[in-house]
């Protein structure tokens, strides 16, 4: 019975269910089919009655099993024919578009459930950032990344100086995640070249982006044609187009005490490696880019994290346009722990100690739930400095944690993009029908 096993997990059963819009001109195809065969069926009818045929057609008609028996042989045989040669011209003609090796019904299939998905914004920046959006790109076809600009190390800051671009680092990592192109197109967005005088630190995609804002004259359109060249599903926003440096409050140790030092820069933030007690921008009052406060108003699911909690997360939510918005808002909310913690930025930070940070700069009304790793079996690298987080023994008020194992088994100081996704999503939909006011 292993050829029923196989038949009934084939992928062909796809193209019977709801919402594809095939059934109905299947139905259509048969009844054409039958009413032709009917008409068929009286001239060969007529034929056989009132012409010699020889008696071989007894037998190639089959006329020694009843007419009832022998209707529904021939009707079974016939749909059964339809059918397959439906699904063979169609997967001929598609192949030309999707690609040869492409199983036709399973892109027709994922294109329809990405097509129903809720409207769904994320805001981060940073490798948190793009893995989640890695995992929700097959979720929905409307999915939007709002950036952080306040990136100032490595080829971005590099450019950023230079030639006075936006940090194109966390975007290019956002394009690279939502691409639908073929792989190598992908890899070579994400190359990064390690000689050449000028060259050495610069990744494609950083050099291509800026290369693209210089051809069509500003930073929004570089990301959109972008975003065209490698087929992006989605769009990707900056949190706002003006100049913006993140600072930051540190706690140091001084001769006479205890005291607060500003750090300006976000690289500087990490590498200074002192306690955060608050972060802000500068300058303070700049407008949120206007896309990304439509997207914000227009979503069904805002995700903030996972990330680099003060230095990818919150200098989004620090624009107050952004935060506005939050606030207006009515869809659903969630904030996503880090599975481990960020060296010199949240060292010991408890999952508690995230949403307790996050709140103290955007308010405790705006994400009220949490989703985080509870998986933490995962041994990190020995030469790592993170540490995995862990629940704290007094829970934080006024927030509901939604644990799940999220953990990316072969870097397990990750997400797992497919893990993440499934868990924001089941979250999403179980408030959804609960009609809960988050």
């Amino acid at each position: 019975m292993n050829w029923v096993s196989r038949l009934l997990k084939s992928s062909s059963w796809k193209w019977l269910y709801l919402g594809l819009g095939i059934k109905r001109w299947l139905v259509l195809l048969t009844l054409g089919v039958t009413i032709l065969g009917l008409g068929v069926a009286y001239i060969l009818v007529q034929l056989y009655r009132e012409s010699d045929v020889p008696a071989v057609f007894y037998y190639l008609t089959l006329q020694f099993i009843p007419r009832v028996e022998r209707g529904l042989l021939f009707g079974a045989l016939g749909i059964a024919l339809v059918v397959i040669s439906v699904v063979k011209l169609s997967e001929s003609l598609l192949s030309a578009f999707v690609g040869s090796e492409t199983n036709v019904i399973e892109t027709l299939y994922r294109k329809r459930i990405r097509h129903h998905g809720p409207k769904i914004v994320a805001l981060g920046g940073g490798t948190g950032l793009s893995t989640l959006l890695r995992g929700l790109k097959d979720k929905t076809d409307y999915l939007t990344a709002i950036v952080t600009v306040a990136d100032d190390g490595g080829s971005s800051g590099r450019l950023r100086r230079e030639l006075g671009v936006l940090p194109p680092g966390d975007f290019r990592q956002c394009i690279a995640a939502l691409a639908d192109s073929e792989p190598l197109m992908t890899r070579l967005f994400q190359y990064r070249f390690s000689e050449g005088n000028g060259l050495s630190g610069h990744s494609f995609g950083n050099l291509f982006i800026a290369a693209m804002a210089g051809v069509t004259g500003d930073f929004e359109s570089a990301l959109l044609q972008s975003s065209r060249v490698l087929a992006v599903r989605g769009q990707i926003l900056p949190s706002t187009l003006k100049n913006v440096t993140l600072c930051a409050e540190t706690l140091e140790l001084e001769p006479a005490g205890a005291g607060l030092a500003r750090v300006a820069g976000e690289s500087e933030i990490t590498h200074r490696g002192r306690p955060i007690e608050r972060v802000y921008l500068e300058p303070e009052h700049v407008p949120a880019y206007p896309g990304a406060v439509r997207a914000i108003l227009d979503a069904d699911l805002i995700v903030a994290g996972p990330g680099s909690l003060y230095t990818s997360v919150l200098p989004n939510l620090l624009v107050e346009d952004i935060r506005r918005a939050l606030e207006a808002s009515h869809a659903l909310k969630v904030y996503v722990c880090n599975v481990a913690t960020q060296p010199g930025e949240t060292n010991g930070f408890s999952v508690e100690d995230h949403y307790e940070a996050l709140a103290q700069h955007v308010g405790p009304g705006i994400f009220t739930h949490v989703i985080a790793n509870n998986n933490w079996q995962g041994h990190l690298p020995e030469q790592s400095a993170s540490a995995v987080v862990r629940l704290r023994e007094n829970r934080t008020p006024g927030v509901e944690l939604v644990l799940a194992d999220l953990v990316d088994e072969s870097k397990p100081w990750r997400h797992d993009p497919e893990k993440l996704a499934q868990q924001i999503l089941k979250w999403y939909r179980d408030n959804q029908k609960s009609g809960s006011k988050l």
